[in-house]
């Protein structure tokens, strides 16, 4: 049924439990694998009369963040490389992860998104916010939520 799954990673222990999971259903699915990964903006901080206190150059901030995904990026395509699952990569810079992970799954002509969720409960589920919930919210193309409670 679903032939070419995206799968956002922020590379956290759970989030790799969910990329586990995704490689998994994508073999029995018989389906392809888009690893996305979503890199924050560069940040500014400043601090009293507009004194920038990051010392970190928005070229360094860059080069640091696209390093960092294609670690985790990479982990994901092992992992398919291992289960015979074949796979790309892909990244976005953001701060609204949401509108990039649906942004990617329609650029990729992705079926479904797998992505997991934390299963808050309540008013941290309110103030926190969820990605996951985000995406549902937003997107047509169908989301399977990986979920494990804290």
């Amino acid at each position: 049924m679903f032939k070419h799954i995206l799968v956002p990673t922020d590379g956290s222990e759970f989030s790799q439990d969910c990329v586990r999971h995704a490689v998994s259903f994508a073999r029995e699915a018989g389906a392809t694998i888009t690893a996305f990964y979503a890199k924050p903006e560069y940040p500014v901080t400043y601090y009293g009369e507009g004194v920038l206190i990051d010392t970190t150059s928005p070229e360094k901030f860059a080069e640091l963040a696209e390093t960092q995904a294609q670690e985790i990026l990479d982990y994901v395509v092992g992992l398919c490389e291992e289960a015979g699952v074949p796979s790309t990569k892909t990244t976005a810079t953001s701060d609204v992860p949401y509108e990039v992970i649906i942004e990617a799954a329609t650029d990729n002509g992705c079926d479904l998104i797998f992505m997991a969720s934390h299963g808050r409960r309540g008013l941290t589920s309110l103030l926190l916010g969820s990605e996951t919930q985000k995406v549902l919210t937003h997107c047509t193309i169908p989301v399977l939520v990986y979920r494990v409670s804290d």
